[in-house]
């Protein structure tokens, strides 16, 4: 599903140039759970945004189910971003005048699907959290572990079969992150593919694989 063949990208940072990532490759294959671990700096948010077609390489080759992204247009890169891929961030990057069905919609909204099929969807996705009972609710009225699970509801609702998540457990107390991590592996039962982008090395254990992260290299971590 996804390949990184030597996959580089440089920063300019005054009179230096600076690697995020250095002639990385990486394999991931459909209906893995694969994290990708590493210290602040290490590469890891630079190879997620190239993954989620966010952000383009210097040099290499991407192949995302085959297909060679640097050779797709902006409208084909924004199609993949709203229908193959799902981003849960940290941040929860949710909308704070909008209640919780609402930003779970949004991105059904972008997609012009109907509104029948969008209230379905929402509602179908608001269930898998736990949260229907809270979807009148906005950001500010849900405490952090809902507000998270809101955000994985927005990224289910649109049916994606890869799921990109930085720092999801990042903000949130050990317990939260527990039922969070939770969701990421029913969601991975279900045939999904997972990526997880994590500094927190008990997080990453619960993956299959692991990736570490290093000055821009990637490396398998062996147990």
């Amino acid at each position: 599903m996804i390949i990184f063949q030597d996959i580089s990208k440089t920063y300019q940072i005054g009179d230096e140039k600076v690697y995020a990532l250095n002639h990385a490759n990486l394999h991931i294959r459909p209906g893995e759970f694969v994290s990708i671990i590493g210290p602040s700096g290490s590469g890891k948010s630079t190879m997620m945004n190239i993954m989620g077609c966010l952000d383009t390489a210097d040099e290499g080759q991407y192949l995302l189910d085959g297909l060679p992204v640097k050779d797709c247009t902006e409208r084909e890169l924004t199609r993949i971003r709203s229908r193959k891929i799902g981003f849960i961030f940290q941040s929860f990057n949710l909308i704070g005048n909008m209640s919780a069905e609402e930003n779970v919609e949004l991105p059904l909204i972008y997609q012009k699907l109907p509104a029948k099929d969008r209230k379905s969807r929402v509602q179908d996705a608001l269930e898998k959290v736990g949260l229907y009972d809270r979807q009148k609710h906005k950001p500010s009225q849900l405490s952090g572990g809902q507000q998270q699970r809101i955000a994985i509801a927005r990224a289910m609702a649109s049916e994606p079969s890869l799921y990109l998540a930085d720092e999801p457990t990042g903000n949130l107390d050990s317990a939260t992150g527990y039922q969070i991590m939770q969701l990421f592996h029913e969601l991975h039962d279900r045939g999904n593919t997972i990526v997880l982008i994590t500094h927190d090395e008990s997080v990453a254990a619960q993956a299959d694989r692991s990736i570490r992260m290093k000055d821009g290299h990637a490396k398998e971590v062996t147990v």
